[in-house]
C-alpha cells in the first residue's frame, strides 16, 4: 500500500463536487460505496438529495483513494475520539498507515465540497439561506456575531449569516465536536483577531447559491488549491486525479 500523503507538504487541496441532476444522473459508481453507505443513498425521500449524497461519497472515495494510491472501494473509515467525552464519535478519519492525511466532507442541494490536508481540518459548504432561517438562528450565535449581522441592512442578512454559519460549521468539524460544542461558544464573524486561536480560517467561493469555508488546524496553509472534480470521477471506470491543475470553478 501507497503511504497517504498530500500532495505538497502543508498545502489545502479543495475539491468541488456538482451532483448531476437526477434525469441526468446516469449510472453512478454505486460499487465503490459500502454498504451502510447505499443503504442511506437509498434513505432518502427526495432524489435529488440522494444523488448529492451520493455523488458526494463517491466523490471522498475516489479522492482519498488517488491520495491513498489504493482503490475507492478499500478505503476504510474510523471515528476518533470526541474531544468532549472521548468517544469514538469525533472527526472522521482514513485507518491507512503512513503521514497523517486528514479530510473533511460537506454537501448541500446539489454541490459538495471535499478538503484534503495533512493536519485537521474541517470544511463546510451551504445553500444561500432565505431571510426566515437567519432570523430564527441569529439569536444561538456568539453576541458579537449577533450584533454585527443586527449592524447591517435587512438585504444584506441573509449573505452574511450564509458565510458565517459556513466559517461556524468548518470549525466546529475541524475541532471534531460538530454543534456538539454550542454556536454561541467561539466568535467566527468577519474580524479574523477575533476567531479562535490557533486555527486558520478561509471562506472559498462556492458560486451564487452557495456559501463554502475551511478550517485549517495551525498556520496559513502553504498552498490552496481550488479545484472541480470531473464528472466522469462519479460514474463507472472513473477516477480523480489529485494532480492536477488547480482550475477556478464555474458559477455552481
Amino acid at each position: 500500500m501507497t503511504a497517504p500523503a498530500v500532495t505538497e507538504a502543508g498545502a489545502l487541496d479543495l475539491w468541488l463536487i456538482r451532483s448531476p441532476a437526477p434525469a441526468d444522473a446516469g449510472p453512478l459508481d454505486l460499487t465503490v460505496l459500502d454498504e451502510a453507505e447505499r443503504k442511506r443513498a437509498a434513505s432518502f425521500i427526495r432524489p435529488s438529495d440522494g444523488i448529492t449524497y451520493t455523488s458526494a461519497h463517491i466523490a471522498l472515495r475516489r479522492l482519498l483513494g488517488a491520495y491513498l494510491g489504493i482503490p475507492a472501494q478499500e478505503v476504510a473509515f474510523l471515528r476518533e475520539p470526541c474531544p468532549g467525552c472521548g468517544k469514538p464519535h469525533g472527526r472522521p478519519a482514513v485507518t491507512a498507515p503512513g503521514p497523517p492525511l486528514h479530510f473533511s466532507l460537506s454537501h448541500s442541494h446539489g454541490l459538495a465540497l471535499v478538503g484534503v490536508a495533512d493536519r485537521p481540518v474541517g470544511v463546510d459548504v451551504e445553500r444561500h439561506p432565505r431571510a426566515g432561517t437567519v432570523g430564527v438562528c441569529t439569536p444561538a450565535l456568539h453576541p458579537g456575531e449577533q450584533d454585527e449581522l443586527d449592524a447591517l441592512p435587512e438585504e444584506e442578512r441573509p449573505a452574511a449569516f450564509g458565510q458565517l454559519w459556513t466559517r461556524k460549521e468548518a470549525f466546529l468539524k475541524g475541532l471534531g465536536t460538530g454543534l456538539s460544542r454550542g454556536p454561541s461558544v467561539d466568535y467566527l464573524g468577519p474580524d479574523p483577531g477575533r476567531r479562535p486561536q490557533g486555527w486558520t480560517l478561509l471562506d472559498i467561493p462556492c458560486g451564487p447559491r452557495h456559501h463554502g469555508a475551511a478550517a485549517l488546524a495551525g498556520g496559513a496553509p502553504a498552498t490552496t488549491r481550488l479545484r472541480l472534480l470531473p464528472a466522469a470521477a462519479l460514474h463507472h471506470g472513473g477516477t480523480a486525479d489529485v494532480r492536477a491543475g488547480a482550475r477556478e470553478p464555474a458559477a455552481a
